[in-house]
């Protein structure tokens, strides 16, 4: 949701009620949110309409003599096509104005049909069906949820007809067609006032559902946000040493049936501390900035993953790996990070930057080891790395416990 329709909710809902008018994408998202409900429902009524129209006719040609049933006939016949085609047109969604030509044009020749049918037979059927028609009309605007102008359309029609042939009826004066005219559109009036209020609850009810939903995305996005920052090195940007550990207990948990092997690196920037005493703590972060990104880049693709993992040590973990492959990522950091030439002018093993790298490989002697026992093999390779002139990588093995015994 754009953050200018968030704007516009927050606006409306921020004022009354009753002011609630909806515009621009606002009114197409709610038609599109609102259309298959309006649409089954004037496919109900539709339905409804021609079913009660076959059974009165049938009804009356029981009831009545067939002279009059035969008067009723023609004008009754002009309902049942109408309604179905209004009904098929609402199957699938149209543009909003061929939506209302179809509705209005079909409850126009309803209430046609259903005054006509009064007004050809005459007699006690003139006044009754024309109040029958203005029911058809008032249960139309009260059931459709559609916009203002077309209730107000089908009202305006409704009493139009009303009007005309109640001119036209012999039995009453021409003030009594006006009254009755006059009474029947406050009735109307209210209908559509009512359908308006129904209206704007739907609008309100919608808004306060975008509302709910963009309140959640934001939610669900700070919420990523702070699980995001949870897992991650504030300093360096890479993985942090909590989020290394679910990375670890998963693969032991779930992918360690499943994969060929496994190798750790524990990488350490060399004298980081002589770095730090002699250019400050801030030389210090960029370096460790510096070194992170150069680990990062060194990975085969998203399936090795780097943390930092203590003050100046990067543990990184490499699924699927061997001796060889991770004897490779190993030496690309450590050449890569004595490359970028990093100033640590008083380093015991030149004026630039160096790391020393320990790995372990998770099969010693066709056994598998456990996460916790990679790392202590890994942290042993690495002491070794240091104590035998740093700037170095060391693969652990049985010979690396007894040199360090």
């Amino acid at each position: 949701m754009s953050p200018a329709i968030v704007e516009q909710v927050e606006r409306l809902l921020g004022g009354r009620t009753r002011d609630i008018r909806l515009n621009g994408e606002l009114t197409q998202l709610f038609g599109e949110r609102s259309w298959p409900r309006t649409a089954k429902i004037i496919r109900a009524w539709m339905v409804w309409v021609i079913v009660l129209d076959v059974l009165t006719l049938g009804l009356n040609a029981i009831l009545l003599p067939a002279e009059t049933v035969m008067s009723m006939l023609w004008p009754a016949s002009i309902l049942p096509p109408a309604a179905l085609v209004a009904a098929i047109a609402f199957l699938r969604p149209h543009a909003l104005w061929v939506q209302g030509v179809f509705l209005l044009s079909a409850v126009f020749l309803i209430l046609l049909s259903v005054a006509l049918v009064g007004v050809n037979t005459g007699g006690e059927f003139y006044e009754r069906h024309l109040t029958i028609m203005l029911f058809v009309a008032v249960t139309a605007i009260i059931i459709f949820p559609v916009p203002l102008g077309w209730a107000m359309a089908i009202g305006a029609a409704a009493l139009g007809i009303y009007l005309v042939f109640q001119l036209r009826n012999p039995g009453i004066e021409v003030g009594s067609a006006l009254a009755g005219t006059l009474f029947f559109a406050s009735g109307v009036a209210a209908t559509i006032v009512a359908r308006r209020t129904a209206t704007i609850f739907a609008q309100k009810t919608f808004l306060l559902e975008l509302r709910d939903r963009s309140r959640l995305a934001a939610l669900t996005d700070a919420n990523s946000q702070l699980e995001l920052l949870a897992r991650t090195d504030p300093l360096t940007g890479v993985a942090n040493r909590r989020s290394m550990m679910e990375t670890l207990n998963h693969f032991w948990n779930e992918d360690l049936k499943r994969t060929s092997g496994a190798a750790m690196l524990m990488c350490d920037v060399d004298d980081f501390k002589h770095l730090n005493d002699n250019l400050g703590h801030a030389e210090g972060d960029r370096c460790l900035v510096k070194v992170a990104g150069i680990i990062q880049s060194s990975m085969r693709d998203e399936r090795d993953q780097v943390a930092r993992y203590g003050g100046e040590e990067f543990l990184v973990f490499l699924p699927s790996s061997d001796e060889q492959e991770a004897g490779l990522v190993a030496e690309r950091i450590r050449s890569r990070v004595e490359a970028a030439s990093l100033p640590n002018p008083t380093s015991r093993v030149g004026p630039w930057v160096t790391v020393s790298i320990g790995i372990a490989i998770l099969m010693q002697n066709g056994e598998l080891v456990s996460a916790e026992h990679m790392q202590r093999q890994a942290d042993a390779a690495l002491y070794l790395a240091k104590k035998t002139g740093r700037n170095r990588v060391v693969v652990h093995s049985p010979e690396v416990d007894q040199s360090l015994q």
